[in-house]
C-alpha cells in the first residue's frame, strides 16, 4: 500500500481527520472505492470515468486525494455555483482540516470581471443614457475602487443580463491586451497571474474549451499546465466542447462590434472617419439578415447542408449576407485609415478581419466532416461544429509524460504577459525553470478525472466516452447509498392523453394542480418544450384554488438564480410551499433537499427533438456505422436526460417524495424498460388513488410512509 493511498484511507474513515472535524461528515464505502480509483490513477497517470450517484460524496472523494498528492491540479465544473462552491467552501474546508500549505486560485471566464478601461468608456456609450445607468456607472466605479478580484459576482443588484455588463467587461473578440493603457492593473491578468502560482486552480468547462480554442490558435495558454485535471459535471463536456472547437457568426457580435466603432471613433478620432454611415450600414445589414432568415415562434434551429439554411429564400440571404460582407470590408478600410493612433482602433479592425472570414465561410458550401446550422431567436447564429468532441479531446488526453511544474518565485511582474507565461510553462531558463528539477512527483503519465451523477444508461458508460473519444479510459460505476426503495415511488398516469395529443399539456396541468392542492406546493414540474413550460405555467397561475395560498413559479419570470431561492425557501410568511414550472437548465443541477420539494412531474419523455440538425447529423453517422440511430444514439438520449431530471428528487438520507412521468409510452413501449432501469429502484404506484394516498401521507405523520 503507497503512502498516497494509506493517507486517502486514514482520512476518508471513522476516525479520520473529517470524521472528527466536519460535522455529519460519515464513511462511506461508494467514496472510499472512487477515491481509491482517483488515488490510483492520480499514482500511474491515465483517464478514469466515474459516475457517482446522488449521495456518494463525489466532491470529497476526488478532492482528497488530489489535494493529499501534493500535485498541481485543475478542477472544472459546468457551473459558475459548483465553482464558486468548490472555491469558497470545500477546497478551503478540506485544506483546514489537513492542513495542508496549499495555494488556490479561481478563475473564471473573461466576462465575469471587471474591465477598467471599458468602464472608463462606458460613460460615453448611448446605453449610457438609459434611465438609471448612470447611477448604475457610479456604483460599479465605487465597487471598483474596492474590490480586489474585480469578480462581478460580487457586485449586487447587477444581473448578468443588464445592458450594462458588456460595458464593463470584455471579451475576448474587443479586449485590447497588452496594448490596453490599464493592462497592468487588469483584474483578469491578475486572475490569471495567481492562477499561475497556485497548487489548484478551480475553472469551468467553457473556460477549459476556450484555453483549448486560443492554444490551437497559436496563441499563448490561458491556464496553467497541470498533471492532475479533474472535470466534474462531466456530462456536459461534450456539448459545451462543440460549441468551442465550432466556427459561430452572429448578429450580436456585429451589431457590438457596430457599436463599439462608432462611441470608440466619435471619442477618438471624430471627424476623420465617418463613422455614423460606416456603423450605420453593417447594423443595417446585420438586421437584414436577421430578417432573411425569416420569422420564427421562440428559437429554433435550421438544417444547413447546401449553400444556404433550409427554409430561407436564396433571393433574401444571399444578398444580404454578401452585404454584411460588404460592409464589413468598408468598415475595414475605415478603420486601417486610423489604426495607428490608438490600440483600440488595432483590436477592432482584427474583430472586423475575424468577422469578415467567418461571414465568408458561411457563404460557401459546409464542411461534409462537420454539421452547420442556423439558430434563429431575436438574433441569428450562424454555427459549423464537429459532430463531437472526440478527436480533439483524445489528443489532449492521449499519454504524455508529466508537464513542467512552475517555479512559483519565477512568476514575478515581467511573467504578466503572455509571451513571458508561455515561456514559463515551456521551461524557459531565463525564468528560472529548470526541466529536470521541475517535475511533478513522480515521472508518470498526467491523470485525468472525469465524473458525474449521470454519464450514461449502461455499464460502459460509452454515452459519455465515445463523443469524448475516451475509449480507452478506466470507467466505474459507483451507485447511490440512499434507499430509493423506501424513500421514492414512481407513478406513470395510465389515463392521460398520448404525448402528441394537443390537449396533453393541460391534463398534466390538472394532475398538478389536484396534487399541489393536497401538497401545498413542494412541487417541480419538468417540461421538454418551452411551449409546454408556459401552457402547464399558465394554467396554475390561473386555476390554481388561492386558498392553498401556494406560490407559482416559472422560469424566465424571474433571474434563475432568484427562481431557486424562492423555491428552497419553501413554506414561510403565511405562505404554503412553491410550484416551479421549467424546462431545459432546471433539469439538472437544481439541489433542493428537504421538504421543500417532494414531488417531481415530468411531461414527457425526454427524447431529443427529430428536427434538431446536430442530433440529426449525429444520427445520420450512427446509421452510416450499420447501428440503430434510435437505440444506439436517441434512446440513450433520452434515458441520460430522465434520469438528471429524476435526480432532482432524492437529495439526503431523510428526503421521500414521487416521480411523475406522464407518459404511458414508459410502460407500454418495449424500450420503456430500459429507460426504467436508468432510473433509481423506486417502488412502483399502481393507480390514482395510491398516487394521491402517498401524497397525503406526506402532510399527515411523517413516518406512516412504508413500501407496504
Amino acid at each position: 500500500m503507497s503512502l498516497l493511498v494509506q493517507r486517502v484511507s486514514e482520512t476518508l474513515s471513522s476516525n479520520g481527520a473529517l470524521a472528527q472535524a466536519v460535522a455529519g461528515f460519515q464513511p462511506r464505502a461508494g467514496q472510499t472505492d472512487m477515491a481509491m480509483a482517483v488515488t490510483q490513477t492520480l499514482e500511474q497517470g491515465g483517464q478514469l470515468v466515474v459516475e457517482a450517484g446522488t449521495g456518494v460524496g463525489k466532491t470529497y472523494a476526488y478532492l482528497v486525494p488530489v489535494l493529499l498528492s501534493g500535485q498541481r491540479a485543475l478542477v472544472s465544473t459546468a457551473t459558475k455555483a459548483l465553482q464558486d462552491q468548490l472555491f469558497s467552501r470545500d477546497i478551503p474546508r478540506l485544506v483546514e482540516v489537513l492542513g495542508l500549505p496549499i495555494r488556490v486560485a479561481l478563475l473564471k471566464g473573461r466576462s465575469n470581471y471587471l474591465c477598467l478601461h471599458r468602464m472608463e468608456q462606458a460613460r460615453h456609450s448611448a446605453e449610457s443614457a438609459q434611465p438609471g445607468a448612470q447611477r448604475a456607472l457610479a456604483k460599479i466605479e465605487t465597487w471598483s475602487q474596492a474590490t480586489r478580484t474585480g469578480d462581478m459576482a460580487e457586485l449586487t443588484g447587477l444581473d448578468e443580463r443588464s445592458s450594462l455588463w458588456p460595458l464593463v467587461t470584455s471579451t475576448r473578440d474587443n479586449c485590447l491586451g497588452s496594448s490596453c493603457p490599464r493592462y497592468r492593473a487588469c483584474h483578469v491578468n491578475l486572475a490569471r497571474k495567481e492562477a499561475m502560482a497556485s497548487d489548484v486552480v478551480v475553472i469551468n468547462h467553457h473556460l477549459f474549451f476556450a484555453d483549448m480554442a486560443v492554444r490551437e490558435s497559436g496563441v499563448a495558454e490561458l491556464l496553467p499546465t497541470v498533471r492532475v485535471t479533474v472535470f466534474d459535471e462531466a456530462h456536459q463536456l461534450n456539448e459545451i466542447g462543440v460549441n468551442f472547437l465550432g466556427k459561430q457568426l452572429s448578429t450580436v457580435q456585429l451589431l457590438e462590434l457596430s457599436r463599439d466603432v462608432l462611441a470608440t471613433g466619435l471619442q477618438l478620432a471624430r471627424g476623420l472617419v465617418d463613422w455614423h454611415a460606416l456603423t450605420d450600414r453593417l447594423e443595417k445589414s446585420s438586421r437584414d439578415l436577421r430578417l432573411a432568415a425569416g420569422m420564427h415562434r421562440g428559437s429554433v434551429r435550421l438544417r444547413w447542408t447546401e449553400t444556404l439554411p433550409e427554409g430561407v429564400e436564396g433571393s433574401e440571404w444571399t444578398p444580404a449576407l454578401q452585404n454584411v460582407l460588404q460592409a464589413l470590408a468598408q468598415l475595414q478600410n475605415g478603420l486601417e485609415t486610423v489604426a495607428e493612433l490608438a490600440p483600440d482602433f488595432q483590436r477592432l479592425l482584427e474583430r472586423a478581419c475575424e468577422l469578415s472570414q467567418k461571414a465568408d465561410l458561411f457563404s460557401k458550401v459546409p464542411d461534409p466532416e462537420g454539421v452547420r446550422w442556423a439558430e434563429v431567436s431575436a438574433q441569428l447564429r450562424l454555427i459549423e461544429s464537429p459532430l463531437d468532441i472526440a478527436q480533439a479531446f483524445s489528443a489532449l488526453t492521449r499519454p504524455v509524460q508529466a508537464p513542467l511544474v512552475l517555479d512559483h518565485e519565477a512568476l514575478d511582474d515581467e511573467a504578466s504577459d503572455p509571451e513571458s507565461i508561455q515561456a514559463l510553462m515551456a521551461g524557459d531558463p531565463r525564468h528560472g525553470s529548470d526541466p529536470q528539477a521541475t517535475q511533478g512527483s513522480g515521472v508518470g503519465q498526467r491523470a485525468w478525472i472525469f465524473t458525474s451523477a449521470t454519464l450514461g444508461d449502461e455499464p460502459s458508460l460509452r454515452w459519455f466516452t465515445e463523443p469524448c473519444g475516451l475509449t480507452s479510459a478506466q470507467v466505474m460505476q459507483v451507485s447511490s447509498p440512499f434507499d430509493y426503495a423506501q424513500q421514492a415511488a414512481l407513478y406513470v398516469p395510465d389515463h392521460l392523453p398520448k404525448p402528441g395529443d394537443p390537449g396533453h399539456a393541460g391534463h398534466v396541468a390538472q394532475l398538478v394542480v389536484e396534487a399541489v392542492e393536497l401538497l401545498g406546493g413542494r412541487t417541480l414540474v419538468l417540461t421538454t418544450t418551452l411551449n409546454a413550460m408556459r401552457a402547464i405555467g399558465e394554467y396554475l397561475q390561473t386555476r390554481l384554488d388561492p386558498a392553498a395560498n401556494v406560490e407559482v413559479l416559472v422560469q424566465g419570470q424571474s433571474p434563475k438564480r432568484r427562481l431557486m431561492e424562492r423555491f428552497r425557501e419553501g413554506a414561510g410568511d403565511g405562505r404554503a410551499g412553491c410550484v416551479l414550472v421549467a424546462s431545459a437548465s432546471f433539469w439538472e443541477g437544481f439541489d433542493v433537499p428537504g421538504d421543500a420539494l417532494q414531488l417531481v412531474v415530468i411531461d414527457k419523455l425526454p427524447f431529443p427533438p427529430p428536427g434538431d440538425p446536430l442530433f440529426e447529423a449525429r444520427s445520420q453517422r450512427v446509421t452510416r456505422e450499420g447501428r440503430s440511430a434510435f437505440a444506439d444514439h436517441a434512446l440513450p438520449e433520452a434515458a441520460v436526460a430522465l434520469k438528471q431530471g429524476a435526480g432532482r428528487l432524492i437529495r439526503s438520507e431523510t428526503d421521500r417524495g414521487v416521480l411523475v412521468v406522464c407518459d404511458t409510452r414508459l410502460t407500454t413501449m418495449s424500450y420503456g424498460r430500459r429507460l426504467v432501469r436508468g432510473l433509481p429502484e423506486m417502488r412502483r404506484l399502481s393507480g390514482h388513488a395510491e398516487f394521491l394516498s402517498t401524497l397525503r401521507q406526506f402532510t399527515t405523520d411523517a413516518t406512516s410512509w412504508t413500501t407496504s
